[in-house]
């Protein structure tokens, strides 16, 4: 059986390319095509693996990717292969489901619409000034992609929703139903590893984007007496800095594995902002026994189990933050509890629930015929 995965880009590493590692050691034997690759910005994950890439896949394009957003379905459309596959999987936030990778059967594990073309508010995040000048020619761009992003889901057999949220704008916005399973984590690599001393700060983590509200997060504690790291980097870096007034707000650029599960460990809570398709940074938190302090919409009012697993703040505002941090810290929580309700994120449940649902399809290397 041949089988070809798709995956936008790989010029990073986040919580969508830790599901596309699930998804190749799934079909260690697939092809992978990508519109970018960065061996070095993806700590050499995919050494090895890439079978082919787009034109636009070079080192400027690499590190500076938004601005090029306008050309990528055009990337798309060129990226294709001679060879027709059996079944061909996209992992996509947008593009790969448009790629030119031709398959008896396609299915879309779907991180999210193609949220530029459908949800202006992130536009407000590309690298473009000012902002009114921005809105006056990134608006028509956005219009153009819609239509394409709604043609390519068109290619699309079977959607597979990385939540409930995100099968919701798959309705609304291809009117589609998908199934939802829930992304992986590896519960291997992120399981309880407390430190004497530990639990003294708050966390943040995650890539520093605008519509992952580092902001709320870092206002909350300005106003506050507590510890909080933030960790990772991204285009918001130099903004986030610039609104510290607090001297126990430490920014921590990069963290391996083994770190952020020390990391996690030891925070008295991961801080969860953002509206998030799903928010695999935040089930990591919980796989290591880390309650969680979200914004009740999105994937994190699917991940948190309130009062349980962590508190839902119904208010996407600093203050709100505030006053939930000053809630959890007369609070005790069970840790071991949070671990085993983190289990339905787990890298076994996914493989599970992932090759159930292809069997059901009767595409499954099980029960496809040679």
């Amino acid at each position: 059986m041949r089988v070809a995965i798709l995956h936008d880009y790989l010029n990073q590493y986040g919580g969508a390319e830790r599901v596309l590692e699930a998804l190749l050691e799934l079909f260690p034997d697939a092809d992978l095509y990508t519109l970018l690759y960065s061996e070095e910005r993806t700590h050499g994950a995919f050494r090895g693996r890439v079978t082919r890439t787009s034109f636009l896949d070079i080192p400027f394009v690499r590190r500076h990717h938004r601005a090029f957003i306008p050309l990528m379905p055009l990337a798309s459309r060129f990226l294709s292969s001679p060879v027709r596959y059996d079944l061909v999987i996209s992992s996509s936030a947008g593009y790969a489901k448009g790629f030119r990778v031709d398959g008896s059967y396609h299915v879309c594990y779907c991180h999210s619409p193609l949220r530029y073309a459908w949800e202006y508010d992130y536009l407000k995040g590309l690298p473009f000034s000012p902002w009114p000048l921005r809105k006056a020619i990134l608006h028509p761009i956005a219009k153009l992609i819609r239509r394409w992003d709604k043609k390519a889901s068109e290619r699309v057999n079977f959607f597979i929703a990385n939540s409930r949220f995100t099968a919701e704008k798959i309705k609304a916005y291809y009117g589609r139903d998908a199934e939802v399973v829930y992304p992986p984590v590896d519960t291997d690599l992120f399981h309880p590893e407390p430190v004497p001393g530990g639990r003294e700060y708050y966390l943040m983590a995650g890539r520093l984007l605008y519509y992952k509200r580092f902001d709320i997060g870092i206002g909350a504690i300005n106003s506050l007496r507590f510890s909080l790291k933030v960790v990772g980097r991204g285009p918001e870096e130099g903004k986030l800095k610039k609104l510290v007034r607090s001297p126990y707000i430490e920014f921590i650029p990069q963290a391996s594995d083994d770190d952020l599960r020390l990391l996690y460990s030891n925070a008295k809570a991961l801080i969860f902002p953002q509206t998030e398709d799903f928010g695999l940074v935040a089930a990591e938190a919980l796989s290591c026994g880390t309650p969680i302090i979200a914004y009740g919409a999105g994937g994190g009012a699917e991940i948190v189990e309130n009062r349980v697993t962590g508190l839902l703040v119904g208010e996407q505002t600093s203050a709100a933050f505030a006053r939930a941090l000053t809630e959890f810290e007369g609070m005790k929580w069970d840790r071991e509890h949070i671990v085993h309700r983190a289990e339905r994120f787990s890298k076994r449940s996914f493989v599970k629930n992932i090759s159930k649902l292809l069997d059901s399809l009767g595409v499954a290397p099980s029960t496809s015929k040679p």
